[in-house]
Formats: structure tokens, sequence, C-alpha cells
């Protein structure tokens, strides 16, 4: 948004640089991004001179006649500047553009610079200027001849009166509705500086107690809560006056011609967009303000041809539509040079239903930026007059009716209960209850007292961002300065927030990245399946299948209770496909049902099948493994912090060839296998795939992302080896939790690093080869300690495992 210094200086008076102006701004809110300064006439001028023609001799150069001249610029010396033009003579008053001088062509851009050069043979130090070469006009004819009793060497800027001016570019945010307007940014700098306010003349040269020829009906009052319009006739449409035309090139605007020119400029001026009609266009004298049926077309002021949405406002006569409410005019009803009389409309239009119709239509526009926020609904009437005012001057048009103003529900000013001392702790500075009002009233919130730290503050309908007490807060703040509340040495808080709750899509993503970064690839599944995938894992599962009542299909006849088949049917769809090496996994819901009551819980499952990667000339393709899984499964675990962990053989499955439950605090939260044969021939699946499935509901509910940290040992840590000769039917997690049960202190891991089988052991036996690290935090680890713990683990595999120790 582009706000002119100049044009805010006729609602406040303004002494600071520009520099400092906009760092007021950005410290109340409206964030200065740019300032620029500019001229009316491209380079203000600067360079060019009023001069005078003292001597002026004819030569002739290729039958063509140049003037050899010498001219008073106000120095000492004469300037001598060969000159082409016809109408050059001694005694004239000139514009001289003086050595150095930038001339700007028709964009603003420099053309060229003026140097002391010879021309024919002449030397010529200056140029003397026609219209278009100083940026007045477009006339090349001859010289700009001028008549004045400036002083030879006046700068021309003088002369002509050019104005130069600042331009803010504002990040203006969304809710600071109530600052997109010169009288907005004014407002806020009137409270910083306590410089008062200058509202604009809106005076009427004649008042007319005549109703309007035009008669105005608002079917949709909740889309178009107010409407005012008057009527002027016998205008005159013809450029507007310089001094309109600067302010909204300013701006960035184009000026059109005064009618709509003054309808940009009340906009801008007081955040208030209106639109004039043309009176020969409102056909039957009746404005209509409604929506029309879905589909109508409408053609806008850009010449596009627009089909309405149901929903859309429309300005209507009494037989087509005339422009989109708030957003658009169209083409028929548009101000043109023979238009004579005009009906000026000045409405309130709900910001919800601006905003959808703006998107429905990509259309965005001034008066749509303004309307979609939220203007002022009380200072219609009064942006009206001011435009109306504007219109008689510039126009010479005549007012010819009273204002139409129709408003059956006002919309009231807002009233939040407030406490001096609830502002002040939340502002963590004590205030005076006296500054504290007299921010609120210069911004034009009213402070009504209750008692000695209760108020009611009156809030105006054009502040919508301001509806409870943390807003006023802000209010003040911004005013007072948030650079002036200095920090203390102790902070304290009335509010202690909660914990937040765990975030289940947080966490399932942490998984997923894992698992990603593993070489998973996710996939998504449907939750209806065969009815015979269930039957066949019917020994596995405790409650009856979820049936669908109205089929799309019989293979779609039911709710999955396990994610198995639908991974299956994934991996022969990509097997079929000669994509073999697989590694899935997938979140997703099971459902059941016991006795009346459904049942949905979510769990993970993953599935690996074919090679662990592909073959290359340094190593040969392996295949997957039961324990690959296991470990990726382990991987989760720990990332979860899950403990009490074990591990315990599937005696019995209707899934698993072989397999193993995973055991937490004595419950099953999941199981790892190799899926048997018939499961696999009911997806046509002939490889090999190990299958994983985890309550993801119990491990999210025992996922604690606290992290415990211990110091680093500064002291080695020691390796010894044990090979067990147990029986067939004893694990490892065994050998494991014997182990830390009876030297927790010191073993820090165990590990296999080898399983050995021979009939030389014995029936049903197996030797273990098992390694321990052995470290103590407080000291370096003597032999006589590490004999001490190696004993007392042989004696314990030997009496609780049977083991025999190999030597």
């Amino acid at each position: 948004m582009k706000i002119s210094l100049n044009w805010l200086k006729e609602f406040i008076e303004l002494n600071d640089t520009p520099e400092k102006i906009g760092e007021m701004l950005t410290n109340t809110g409206l964030e200065v991004e740019d300032i620029e300064k500019i001229d009316s006439i491209p380079g203000g001028l600067e360079g060019f001179v009023v001069g005078e023609i003292i001597t002026c001799e004819i030569f002739e150069v290729k039958d063509k006649k140049l003037s050899l001249t010498t001219v008073n610029i106000g120095q000492e010396k004469l300037s001598t500047i060969v000159c082409g033009a016809s109408n050059v003579a001694i005694g004239q008053k000139v514009i001289v553009a003086t050595l150095g001088t930038s001339l700007y062509d028709s964009d603003g851009k420099v053309a060229f610079k003026i140097e002391s050069k010879k021309v024919y043979g002449q030397p010529s130090e200056g140029m003397i200027c026609a219209e278009d070469e100083i940026g007045i006009g477009q006339s090349h004819d001859g010289i700009l001849v001028i008549n004045t009793d400036l002083p030879n060497g006046t700068p021309a800027s003088k002369y002509f009166d050019i104005e130069s001016d600042y331009v803010f570019e504002i990040g203006l945010t969304p809710n600071r509705a109530d600052a997109a307007s010169h009288l907005g940014v004014a407002r806020d700098l009137s409270a910083v500086t306590g410089n008062k306010i200058k509202m604009p003349d809106s005076t009427f040269y004649n008042k007319v107690e005549k109703k309007s020829p035009i008669e105005v009906v608002i079917e949709n009052t909740e889309a178009c809560p107010r409407f005012c319009g008057i009527y002027i006739e016998n205008v005159n449409v013809a450029p507007s006056p310089a001094w309109l035309q600067n302010r909204l090139k300013a701006i960035g605007l184009n000026p059109i011609n005064n009618i709509v020119d003054i309808t940009n400029y009340c906009n801008h001026e007081l955040g208030q967009p209106m639109h004039a009609y043309d009176a020969e266009a409102i056909l039957g004298n009746k404005i209509i303000v409604k929506n029309l049926t879905e589909g109508t077309k409408f053609i806008t002021l850009d010449n596009q041809e627009r089909k309405l949405k149901a929903e859309d406002l429309m300005i209507c006569n009494s037989q087509e539509p005339m422009g989109i409410g708030g957003i658009f005019g169209g083409t028929k009803s548009g101000i043109k040079s023979s238009t004579k009389n005009i009906y000026l409309e000045v409405a309130y239009f709900n910001p919800v239903s601006i905003r959808k119709t703006a998107q429905n239509h990509s259309l965005k526009t001034d008066a749509s930026f303004r309307f979609e926020r939220g203007t002022d609904p009380n200072l219609k009437v009064f942006a009206l007059q001011r435009a109306t005012s504007l219109i008689v001057d510039l126009t010479g048009g005549n007012i010819a009716s009273s204002i139409t103003d129709i408003y059956p529900k006002t919309i009231q000013n807002i009233e939040i209960k407030a406490r001096y001392s609830r502002i002040n702790g939340l502002i963590g500075k004590q205030l005076p209850h006296e500054l504290i009002k007299k921010i609120l009233n210069d911004l034009d919130i009213l402070v009504k007292e209750i008692d000695q730290d209760n108020f009611t503050a009156i809030v105006p309908a054009f502040r919508v961002d301001v509806t409870r007490e943390a807003d006023l807060v802000e209010e003040v703040l911004r005013i007072y300065g948030f650079e002036n509340i200095e920090l203390s040495s102790n902070l304290g808080t009335t509010f202690i927030s909660g914990f937040p709750d765990k975030d289940k899509n947080k966490i399932q993503n942490k998984i997923a990245q894992q698992l990603v970064g593993a070489g998973f690839s996710e996939i998504s599944t449907n939750s209806l399946t065969k009815p015979a995938y269930n039957q066949a894992i019917k020994a596995d599962l405790q409650n009856v299948d979820v049936e669908i009542l109205n089929k799309l299909s019989e293979d779609l006849g039911v709710m999955r209770q396990s994610l198995l088949f639908s991974g299956l049917e994934v991996l022969a769809y990509n097997i079929n496909r000669r994509q073999k090496d697989l590694k899935l996994f997938e979140f997703g819901k099971i459902y059941s049902k016991s006795d009346s009551k459904y049942i949905e819980k979510n769990r993970l499952s993953l599935f690996l099948s074919g090679n662990i990667a592909e073959e290359t000339w340094q190593k040969k393709s392996e295949k997957v493994t039961f324990h690959l899984l296991s470990g990726e499964i382990m991987n989760i675990l720990n990332q979860l912090k899950i403990k009490n962990l074990e591990m315990k053989s599937i005696e019995k499955s209707a899934k698993f060839a072989f397999g193993v439950q995973i055991i937490a605090n004595k419950k099953e939260i999941g199981q790892i296998g190799l899926v048997k044969q018939n499961l696999l021939k009911l997806t046509d699946l002939k490889v090999p795939v190990f299958f994983a499935d985890l309550d993801w509901d119990y491990l999210f509910k025992q996922y604690n992302d606290k992290i415990t940290y211990s110091e680093l040992s500064k002291f080695p840590d020691v390796k010894r080896d044990l090979s067990l000769v147990i029986d067939k039917n004893v694990t490892f997690a065994q050998i494991e939790k014997l182990a830390f049960q009876r030297e927790k202190d010191f073993i820090k891991s165990i590990n296999v690093f080898d399983v050995f089988e021979s009939e030389n052991l014995g029936l049903n036996k197996k030797s273990y080869s098992v390694s321990f690290v052995l470290q103590d935090t407080t000291q370096t680890l003597t032999d006589n300690i590490i004999d001490s713990v190696m004993k007392k683990l042989i004696f314990a595999f030997e009496k609780e495992l049977d083991a025999v120790i190999r030597k």
C-alpha cells in the first residue's frame, strides 16, 4: 500500500524527516518497506533555470537555419547556446537546461545529459528547451517562452511550482483494515505525535431537499447492510486538475477523468470505496442490490465476460446488472466523456461476501482490498459528502437530490471490559492510568471508567481487529513503543502453560522417516478386503468380521482384521511387474466386532521380500532374512523408548511358518515371522515373505520423548568371551536376561558372535559363543574384579541353564 507524505500532511502536521516518519509508522505496526522520492515532473527540473536571451544571430548549415544565442542564466558570464527553434528571439524569457542536466524520456528514464560541445562548429553550453524536453507537455513546435519577473538563474521548479513528494510503501497486514487509507495512517501518527487530525472539507455548496429520482432497493441486507447515494446533474467530464493527478500518480494510479479520479481519491483518502454510475445506464431509474441466478453472464469494465455465482452480490437496474457490488463495475454503466448526470454510491458490504466473490472471479481491486478487510460503516455519509463537494468543485455539476441512506440495522461499536491492572500485567510495566486512557482515546477508542481499576472500552466499528482485552494491550504497546518496555532481571508470569498432548501424526512421521531412511517404501491400502482372507487366519483372530451391508462386490465384503493381506497384494502387484526386492511398511487400521461392539485399532506392518540389495561386482546379492526384519523392529522400539522387552517363540500360528512374539511389560505388542505358503498362494505369491505386525496404539501410548543423558566413562572397557553348550530350547534372550540379573553393575553389553550345532555336542545340544563387554564408571577394572564377574556368570549359567563351559 502506497501512502503520500504530502497527502498525509493535509490531515496532520508533520515536521519530521521522511525517514523518521517511516520509523514511527513501523513502530506502530505499519511496517514501511520502502521510501521513494516522487517528483511531479521526472527529475524535479533539477538543473533547469530561468534564462533571458541577450543576443541571437542566424546562421545556415546545409540549408538549415540555426541560431547562435547568448543567454543570461544568472551567472557572471553569458552562456553561448546553439538553438534550432524558429521562434527564438532577443529578450525572451526561456527555460535553460544547464551543463550536466539530465533530460528524461516519456517513461521517466534519463535520455541524455547536457554537455559542452560544438554544434556545426559553434560552441554550445546548454539547451533552450521546448515543453516536451522539460516534461510539462507534449509540444515540440518551438522553445517555451515564459512570462515572468523572476530573476535569471531562478530554478525552473520554482516557476512551475514543482511538487516533490515522498511515498511510503507499507506492508499492510490483513488485520489493519483501519489503516488502508491516508486517514487511517494519519490516525496512528496522531496518537504517536499528539498532533490533532484535521478532517478534509466536505461542505455542500447548496443543500437540496429533494428526493432522488433513483429508487434504491436492497434485497440482500446481510451482504449489503448500508447503501448511500446522491444524484448529481450537469457534470462536465474532463481531465482532472494537476493537483489531483499528482496525488494519484504519487501512489501509482493513472488519472482517467475527473469523476473517476475523485472516487479513487476518496477511496485512498478515507478508505471508503465508491462508484459513480452514468445515470442514463440506470434503466427504470431503479437500483436493486441482489443476487442473480447462477451462470448469469456479465461483462466487467476490463471487457471480460464473467459467469456469476449465485452468491455474488450485484448492483442492478430494473433490467440488468450494472456492477459486481464492492468489486468491479460494468462496461455499460461506467462514466463516459458524454456523461452529464451521475449517481454516486457509497456502500458497506459484508467482508465475507466480498472475499468469496473476489476469490470466485480472481478479481483483486482497490475496492475489494478494503471491503474484504472491513471498511468503516459509519463514515459513509461523510465520504459521500466529501466526494460530492469535489465533484461540484471540479466538474461544475449541480446537486440534484438529498442523500439516500438505507441503513436498516446500525452496526454497533464493540464494548470490551478491561482492567488497568491486567493491561499493565501483560505489558510488564506499570503505565499510568491516564496514559493508557489517552492512548486509547487518541485511537478513537473511548474509555468509560467504572472504578479505579475497571473500565469499558468502546471500540469503533472500523477497528475490526480489536475485540478482546489483549487487543487493547497491543494498541497501547504499539503507540507507547515496544522498545520502551525494559526487561527486568527477574521475570515472572501469572500463567503456566500445560504440557502439550503427544502428537500422533508427528510421532508417526518420525518412525516413517526412520523406515524410509532404512530403504522402506510406505504403502496405503484399502480397509475393505475379501472374506476369504480373514477366514484363512481365523485361528489367530479373537473377534468376528465387520461385514459391509451395501457391498460393492463380494471381493470387498468385509473390513480387514489384519494388514497382512493388503500388503501381500501390493507385493504381488510389484513382483508381477519385475520389482522383486521389496521393503514396505504401512500405518493402517484394522476392524472387528465383539458382541455388538465395534472395535477399531491402529497397527504398523512391515514386509520384506527378495534380496537385501542388488548384486554388484563387489558383493553378491543376499536374500532378506528374519533377523534383518527383527533388527528394524528393534530399531523402531528403541526409537520409541519401549522398555522391558522380551522375545518368545510362536508355537502355533495361522500366519507364520515360524516367528516370535514381541512382549513388553508382559503384554504382546507385536509379532515377526515368515508368512505361511498357503497364505501366499491366496495372493499368487511364490516367494518367501517376512512380515511384522505391531500394535501402534500401545506404542504411541508408551512413547516417551524425554531423553536421559549420562556422562561418558573415563575408564576403558574390557571384553571377555564364553562358549556355552546348552539345550537347543535355550534362547539368547534367556542368557542375556540371566547375565544382567547377576551382574548389572559391570556388564555394558552382550553379543552372540557364533552358533554351532553338532552331534558331537550331544543330543539336542548347541553351542553359543558369547562376548561380554565390562566397564566401571568409577575406576579401571582390575584382573581380580574381572575374574570375579566371569566366575559369577559361569556359576549362574551352569546352575540356571544347565550349561557346560567349553574350554
